[in-house]
């Protein structure tokens, strides 16, 4: 078999440079529209051993017990700080401004050396417990900026039932 015009034969030629402007266009775009996301889970909690004391070294600020109530299908059926209980349709939101309120962010959002212990029933929800945890440790402005209030959270120990 005989090939014809074998001496003809074009070469095909890549041209490299608009290749090479796209990359970086699309390298300029991506570096133009990346945002970096605040770290999420960062948060100082101690969780009680299981040989936890239940003597603790005093501070010069008192502590303040938030109390996690439980319904029987482990749904949220209260939420207190102190003895001041939270109802309604957002109880987090109360009890995040409650504590804004009792920490006195005069010098800023998080300039305090405050704790909160967080008493959960057994039974909760994972989430309600998030929740809380989130409306102690600080808010999201509407710029996407982090405001911190509290940054010391710990969990009491389980009573023996």
């Amino acid at each position: 078999m005989k090939f014809r015009n074998t001496e003809h034969r074009e070469t095909i030629k890549l041209q490299m440079t608009p290749m090479i402007d796209i990359v970086f266009q699309l390298l300029v775009f991506f570096v133009f529209t990346f945002k970096i996301v605040l770290p999420e889970g960062d948060f100082n909690i101690r969780m009680p051993s299981s040989t936890a004391s239940q003597t603790s070294t005093p501070s010069e600020t008192p502590l303040l017990r938030v109390r996690l109530r439980a319904s029987p299908g482990g749904e949220l059926a209260g939420v207190s700080l102190g003895d001041q209980a939270f109802t309604g349709e957002q109880p987090f939101l109360q009890l995040h401004e409650s504590i804004r309120g009792l920490i006195n962010d005069a010098g800023g959002p998080g300039s305090t050396d405050q704790e909160v212990e967080i008493e959960a029933d057994y039974d909760l929800k994972y989430r309600y417990a998030m929740n809380a945890i989130t409306a102690i440790t600080g808010e999201i402005d509407a710029n996407g900026e982090q405001h911190k209030l509290v940054e010391r959270v710990r969990f009491a120990p389980l009573d023996d039932e």
